[in-house]
């Protein structure tokens, strides 16, 4: 087992103290405004591009990619890599066409825009919605993700135990107090400390995986030299380094059958297909239509909001190399037996890897991921709060209640939230850890994302759609996603022209178990387009202009030259890494 020597602990310590000193100065410098809602949920008009690109990134990089995805790029490749990589694109869309109209609207929340363009029962089953996934899915998912990867690598017992365990309660709650330590200091606080976080994850990040690649290179007898390592990689596992997996044949495999780790692999994620439609609504609902993401741009100008979303897309273009490829490195030292200790679980990668740093880079490490986890943690919970306050509790109980209490009111659901978390993660109640982090949030956020997102891009962009056509928007994507992902293969067959399921078999708890499925990006594709087309035949019933429908501004569009230079050079990048890795 990993543990660590005292410098590691020093330059954690340190780590700690520099965030809450900080967090602590933000906190004081703000004291006037202590009382302000606006101020504590959204930071209105205080973040700069930066802080604003920064606290996006810190708030998306969590638990789920240092350990998830990096559990993805040990068992699949750069195939993961889709997820960050167009996600810089999405965030160029969002700054150009989606903050125009949130901002010339004055949307301060999700809840609040659905209330507007629509009516008060569709923000009122969407806050709803969107409260429960933040809390049992993503909440959970990261404090457990994050407990698990930490705990391996301060802890002295083996994964399992009771001696196990109570290490890992432990530090969920430590990580849960971090994050409430940052969060009940409101929006700014957050945004500010977020950059100190990114600052530490990407330079720790980097350190992991310049000595992960250093580690290969010596394996491979080639010295110390990550550049060497790296092409080691490429030429031993070019499997791991294909952007685009093909379709395997749809025929049954079994557990020692070589199909079945390639169905495995397309199932998650579906090659050409999953750009049609999949990887766009996952990223285009995560970063346009998250309470969690856009209330960092939405009380900032126009301008400040555009630059610091696509400042974030420059951003995630590198996360790959922090979190993606120390897990193929993973993947190739366990191929040659140079993981002793690893059993080959993929959430695990990320830590195996870990275990070969030296005192201090180490701590480091675990600093890098710690920040990682908390920043999440803390925009999330800032998000829930935000939510709840002033699209529940103001509406429905505290009408004439003053600002001093709503933001009394944000507080406790900070509380609440994190100590709900904690008791759904305490024994991995919801299975966490047997689906894979990483696939554990996409999978559940598709449930919602395809109805949400239908119904916040025809109630941007089309006039016509109505307040009933967006009710049954969002509950049949809903119960479309729940209708592939169970029920289609029975109904339909394995081979449609919608869709092919694969059989295939894995061990779930030491026993082998059968499984049949249609890749979920390809039923989340196919569930937005049977919602928008319903939303759009429901709408053309009604009046050809909603009156509710929102007011646009052709000039808010107009790019300013520093952007539209960032967009090229995102875009260049872009393409260099699908002509290199395609």
């Amino acid at each position: 087992m990993n543990t660590l020597a005292s410098i590691d602990y020093i330059i954690f310590v340190l780590y700690f103290i520099l965030v809450a000193s900080y967090g602590y100065y933000v906190y004081r410098k703000r004291k006037t405004q202590e009382h302000d809602s606006k101020a504590f949920f959204l930071a209105e008009g205080s973040l700069t591009w930066w802080a604003i690109g920064a606290s996006l990134i810190a708030s998306n990089i969590s638990a789920e990619q240092f350990i998830g995805m990096s559990g993805e790029g040990f068992f699949v490749g750069t195939a993961v890599a889709a997820y960050e990589w167009i996600a810089a694109i999405a965030l160029i869309i969002i700054a150009v066409w989606f903050m125009p109209v949130y901002l010339k609207n004055h949307i301060y929340t999700m809840p609040q825009f659905l209330k507007t363009r629509y009516n008060e029962t569709v923000a009122l089953i969407m806050a709803i919605f969107w409260l429960f996934l933040y809390i049992l899915v993503n909440l959970t998912s990261i404090l457990y993700l994050g407990a698990t990867a930490i705990t391996g690598l301060v802890g002295d017992a083996t994964a399992g135990t009771p001696e196990f365990q109570n290490i890992l309660h432990i530090i969920m709650i430590g990580l849960a107090v971090f994050a409430l330590v940052i969060t009940l200091g409101g929006m700014k606080v957050i945004g500010y400390t977020d950059v100190i976080q990114v600052a530490v994850l990407i330079v720790g990040g980097l350190a992991t995986t310049y000595l992960a690649l250093t580690v290969v290179s010596e394996q491979f007898g080639l010295g110390k030299n990550a550049l060497a390592g790296f092409k080691a990689l490429m030429q031993d596992s070019p499997e791991h380094f294909k952007m685009i997996l093909p379709k395997p044949a749809a025929t049954t495999a079994t557990i020692n059958d070589a199909h079945n780790l390639d169905i495995q692999k397309y199932v998650v994620l579906p090659g050409i297909a999953m750009y049609f439609a999949g990887q766009w609504i996952v990223n285009l609902n995560y970063w346009g239509c998250n309470q969690y993401i856009t209330q960092r741009a939405l009380g900032a100008d126009l301008k400040t909001a555009r630059t610091g979303l696509i400042f974030a897309g420059l951003l995630k273009l590198m996360m790959p190399v922090i979190v993606m490829l120390p897990g193929i490195a993973a993947y190739v030292l366990h191929k040659h037996n140079a993981l002793p200790n690893f059993n080959g679980v993929k959430d695990g990668a990320y830590s195996a890897v870990l275990g070969f740093l030296p005192a201090g880079l180490k701590g480091l490490s675990i600093a890098a991921l710690t920040a990682a986890i908390v920043a999440s943690l803390a925009g999330k919970a800032n998000s829930i709060s935000t939510i709840f306050t002033l699209d529940i509790y103001k509406k429905y109980f505290g009408k004439n209640d003053d600002e001093k209490k709503l933001v009394t009111i944000g507080r406790y659901t900070v509380v609440a939230a994190m100590i709900l978390a904690i008791l759904f993660t305490w024994n991995d109640l919801l299975g966490i850890g047997g689906e894979g982090g990483f696939t554990f949030i996409q999978k559940y956020t598709g449930f919602i994302s395809p109805g949400v997102f239908a119904m916040f891009l025809l109630g941007m962009f089309w006039k016509r759609t109505t307040g009933t056509a967006a009710i049954v928007g969002v509950v049949l994507g809903f119960v479309l996603a729940i209708f592939f992902n169970n029920y289609a293969v029975d109904i339909f067959g394995k081979e449609t022209l919608l869709y092919t399921a694969y059989t295939y078999e894995k061990m779930e708890k030491g026993q082998v178990v059968q499984i049949t499925e249609i890749p979920f990006l390809i039923n989340m594709g196919w569930s937005f387009v049977i919602t928008v087309a319903a939303m759009v035949g429901i709408s053309l019933a009604g009046p050809k202009v909603n009156p509710k429908a929102f007011m646009t501004d052709k000039s808010m569009l107009k790019l300013e030259p520093r952007t539209i230079a960032l967009i090229v050079v995102t875009l260049m990048l872009l393409a260099a890494l699908y002509i290199k890795f395609w």
